[in-house]
């Protein structure tokens, strides 16, 4: 799970030039009628089977759409198509020779965990299992700018926390948090600190590295100390790390599991009109999606989320002078300003890697 607060103020800016951002499809006007959250039915991996060979559910994502369909919360034409990030996209944090590494099918064998991708012509992982990732990818910066338009916004999909700027694993082939991240900082006026809190089962050695020097970006880390990655170089960036043991309970985490804990999380930001953006990131159960329709569908029934509040939202930002402590018990400050552009926006990974929705996040899959 990863929760990132943006503080927004002029000043950060006042003191440099920046080089213009290239010109992007992800950063585009949405109709109103749309709810804010972003999915494409080009998210999912299918392929001669050969997404089975992992315990990641490839798939998960399309089930999520329609659980939510069955209980007529969204239809097609109320979600945001999700566009694919280009090269350039990718290029705002990817080095170029990382991302031509990525026309190697070993390498993405290696970052996948999918031994027979190896064997495929590049042009096939191209087509079925990177892009994908990267319409993934371009759907959680998408959703970053719609957060901060509408209030809340949620990607069906994304949070692949352990790809940095020049190296994948673990499933995880784009550095989407930190995309979206730079992406804000340099297209949305003002914005100038971030926060990520990580609570997936897995530490998040890819943004950590990422942000390793950048005083902007304030990174939390809950993760199980005895599992993939244990990356001893990439927890130099987190500042507050909590590491947990095998078998810590909800009573011990949180107390009732991820239902709850999302709706802990979106009322805390919800109720300090923090702008909120979700991620589903991992989930290696066959109950995954199920969880996380569920999760979506209790916000909603809460009037946590909803599309005519984002709308309203949209129209009507304010913020105050308040201090929140978020369920990590991390403080955030807020400035006190009426523009659209002078409050924070807090980004979480509403999913985890682990168990569903009991004994997390410590439990390996």
């Amino acid at each position: 799970m990863w929760c990132l607060i943006l503080e927004r103020t002029l000043l950060y800016f006042s003191c440099y030039i920046q080089e213009l951002p290239h010109r992007t499809e992800l950063y585009h006007e949405v109709p109103p009628t749309c709810w804010p959250i972003v999915y494409s039915p080009d998210y999912n991996i299918t392929f001669m089977g050969l997404e089975k060979l992992h315990p990641f559910d490839a798939g998960k994502w399309g089930k999520v759409i329609n659980f939510l369909k069955e209980e007529k919360l969204i239809a097609d034409d109320l979600i945001v198509q999700a566009r694919e990030a280009t090269e350039d996209d990718l290029l705002v944090v990817h080095t170029r020779r990382y991302l031509n590494k990525l026309k190697w099918s070993f390498v993405v064998a290696t970052i996948t965990e999918i031994p027979p991708v190896l064997f495929l012509p590049n042009f096939l992982v191209q087509r079925k299992v990177l892009k994908p990732l990267r319409m993934q990818t371009g759907g959680t910066i998408m959703a970053g700018k719609l957060a901060i338009d509408r209030g809340w916004a949620i990607n069906v999909g994304g949070g692949f926390h352990h790809c940095s700027s020049d190296k994948g694993g673990g499933f995880c082939a784009y550095a989407d948090i930190t995309l979206a991240i730079k992406f804000l900082f340099e297209r949305v006026e003002g914005v100038s600190k971030a926060t990520i809190i990580d609570l997936d089962a897995h530490q998040g050695n890819g943004h950590e590295r990422d942000f390793m020097d950048d005083r902007r970006v304030y990174i939390m880390d809950v993760y199980n100390r005895y599992i993939y990655p244990g990356d001893g170089f990439a927890k130099r960036a987190i500042k507050r790390k909590v590491e947990l043991d095998w078998g810590t309970e909800d009573t011990e985490y949180l107390q009732k599991g991820i239902v709850k804990r999302d709706e802990v999380v979106f009322k805390a930001a919800r109720s300090h009109r923090i702008p909120i953006l979700m991620v589903t990131s991992g989930g290696y159960q066959k109950r995954t999606a199920r969880i996380i329709a569920d999760s979506i569908l209790n916000l909603h029934n809460l009037g946590l989320i909803d599309k005519e509040l984002a709308t309203s939202e949209a129209e009507n930002p304010k913020c105050n002078v308040e201090k929140l402590d978020c369920p990590s018990h991390l403080t955030i400050q807020r400035t006190r300003k009426a523009s659209p552009w002078d409050c924070e926006i807090l980004l979480t990974d509403i999913q985890n890697a682990s168990s569903a929705g009991l004994h997390l996040p410590c439990k390996a899959i």
